[in-house]
């Protein structure tokens, strides 16, 4: 079965789904702007394989830094495509930049 990818349209949602989740949380903030938005939708993509491949060892959570400027800024995110792995409301790694499937499953095998 497909794991869900949460997608908060505000700060308060975001929260919300960080608290309410046990283990690690893979926030990747993405930008509505063109420059930004091939590589967005193809995190998007490779997002969703991988929460399926990694069932329960994260929850990932698509953030558009738009909407949700809080946690943007909360996690020193400045560039889009960027990934966060958060843990206990803490930022545990940081790739900034837009990462290939294989790029993706280092980053998280590093830190999980």
């Amino acid at each position: 079965m497909a794991r869900r990818v949460h997608q908060p349209l505000e700060d308060q949602e975001f929260d919300f789904v960080l608290s309410m989740t046990t283990g690690p949380v893979l926030a990747y903030f993405c930008g509505s702007w063109p420059k930004a938005l091939d590589a967005c939708r193809a995190m998007d993509a490779i997002v969703a394989e991988l929460a399926v491949e990694y069932g329960t060892r994260f929850t990932a959570v698509r953030t558009d830094m738009t909407r949700c400027p809080g946690p943007t800024r909360r996690y020193g995110v400045t560039g889009a495509p960027t990934a966060v792995l958060i843990e206990d409301g803490e930022a545990i790694a940081t790739q900034a930049g837009p990462m290939t499937r294989e790029e993706f499953r280092q980053f998280l095998d590093a830190h999980l």
